[in-house]
């Protein structure tokens, strides 16, 4: 293909190879715009508050659609009992989330609640255990269905109170307490008391970021695609 006294012609496999990397990065730039799109929905309905009703923990409660919805629970801390969920950081220090069941009042079954961040002092060795009041109180604060991570090994022995665990299994961690859990964890607000560090973020970076990834996966296509077109034509003589 000739303009003027320019030839574009390109070799099969190069061009195969430059379409087939201009569709990945293309699908790429896309797939953050609507990634970016579906957080400004969430978001947007995080933020609206006005109308949300807040829901009680009771001990049949089904948590099927109620993931991050403003919940409340009356009864008491087991403080005797508490969990550190490991490998948790906040401004660059290592440290836990301290998980405490909450018994709720006439039932046996109890929600484990998440009273936040603290750091881990002086190693590994020494596990904190911070205490609260056991007694009969209301708390709120926000649903938070639990997901297994991936684990290198499996959990290490229990031998005493607090008890340091990897990730959130409430079935695992009834057996360890002797009575049931409920199948979800309670964040506990920030206004509430007998908590500690609690920034609890919908989600770990705002939509900002996935359109500025977007622009980047374009940026390539379209590097790629100059590229493709200078190294292929040539100046005929």
């Amino acid at each position: 293909m000739r303009f003027g006294s320019l030839e574009f012609k390109p070799g099969p496999f190069p061009t195969f190879i430059t379409l087939l990397l201009l569709v990945v990065l293309l699908w790429l730039g896309f797939w953050q715009l609507d990634r970016a799109e579906e957080k400004r929905v969430f978001l947007a309905e995080h933020r609206n508050d006005h109308g949300e009703a807040v829901i009680r923990l009771e001990p049949d409660l089904s948590f099927d659609g109620l993931h991050h919805q403003p919940a409340m629970a009356t009864g008491h801390y087991d403080s005797a009992h508490q969990f550190l969920l490991d490998n948790k950081v906040h401004e660059g220090q290592v440290g836990y989330q301290l998980l405490t069941p909450f018994r709720l009042r006439g039932s046996g079954v109890a929600v484990l609640v998440n009273r936040g961040w603290i750091p881990m002092q002086g190693g590994r060795e020494i596990l904190p255990d911070p205490r609260v009041a056991e007694d009969q109180r209301v708390i709120i604060g926000r649903i938070k269905i639990p997901t297994n991570a991936f684990m290198l090994g499996e959990e290490q022995p229990h031998e005493g109170w607090p008890y340091r665990v990897q990730q959130v299994d409430t079935a695992a961690l009834q057996e360890e307490l002797g009575y049931p859990l409920m199948p979800a964890m309670l964040l506990l607000d920030a206004q509430q008391p007998d908590g500690f560090v609690r920034d609890w973020d919908a989600l770990p970076f705002g939509p900002e970021r996935n359109v500025g990834y977007s622009v980047q996966w374009f940026g390539l296509a379209l590097a790629l695609l100059i590229i493709y077109l200078v190294v292929n034509t040539r100046k005929i003589k």
